[in-house]
């Protein structure tokens, strides 16, 4: 399991020290949700503050496009250092074709499915992407409550994953904490997107050692 801590959670006014911190607590991944106010009621950030923070942190930076035309963002993206690229399936008409025009600037793709998008519409792309990112709220606002029935479509995805293409990792995003990370893990998430179950503590480093110890059923 690895943790990718959000940085929509995190001090603006701090967020280099807020980047550091949870590297050095060890964490693994740092999630970058890009929102454009259409797509999902919500404005975040874009290139330019990714850029600002990424000579200083060695993550992998993996970024959440929440947002109307992701082909618009995809290069620009990989010049600020990007890793991942996620885009939801639900803004993409043409998902193939972005999958590949995010590979062919040298990040790994991935595919984003909001909580009431079937596992089934991407099937047919499975063999060509790195991961698929589960929304386990509603995408836009840090802070909600995680929706239960993501754990049996983890575990339908996960059964798809290991028939097509085992190297697919399965990201969850949304209302992790405690007492629900093990229950995800057993359900077979590989990658934690955590915001406020991190970022909301004083004590960064107690909070990863939490989540990894409650993961483990400690």
């Amino acid at each position: 399991m690895k943790l990718a801590p959000s940085i929509l959670s995190a001090n603006f006014a701090n967020l280099l020290e807020d980047c550091k911190k949870v590297e050095a607590a060890g964490c693994e991944y740092l999630h970058l949700d890009v929102m454009d106010g259409h797509f999902v009621p919500n404005i975040t950030f874009g290139p330019a503050i990714i850029k600002s923070i990424r000579k200083d942190i060695d993550m992998v930076f993996d970024a959440h496009l929440m947002i109307t035309d992701p082909d618009d963002y995809i290069e620009a993206l990989a010049d600020v250092g990007c890793d991942v690229i996620t885009v939801h399936q639900e803004t993409c008409t043409h998902l193939h074709r972005t999958i590949q025009n995010i590979k062919s600037h040298g990040m790994k793709a991935g595919v984003v499915l909001n909580p009431a998008t079937p596992i089934s519409t991407i099937k047919h792309v499975i063999k060509d992407i790195d991961m698929v990112l589960l929304m386990s709220v509603n995408p836009g606002f840090g802070g909600q409550k995680f929706i239960p029935e993501i754990i049996e479509k983890t575990k339908e995805l996960k059964a798809l994953i290991e028939e097509k293409n085992p190297d697919v990792l399965i990201e969850i995003d949304g209302g992790v904490k405690s007492s629900n990370i093990k229950e995800i893990v057993d359900a077979g998430a590989d990658v934690l997107v955590a915001g406020s179950a991190i970022f909301g503590h004083d004590d960064i480093n107690k909070a990863v050692r939490d989540l990894r110890e409650a993961a483990q059923g400690k």
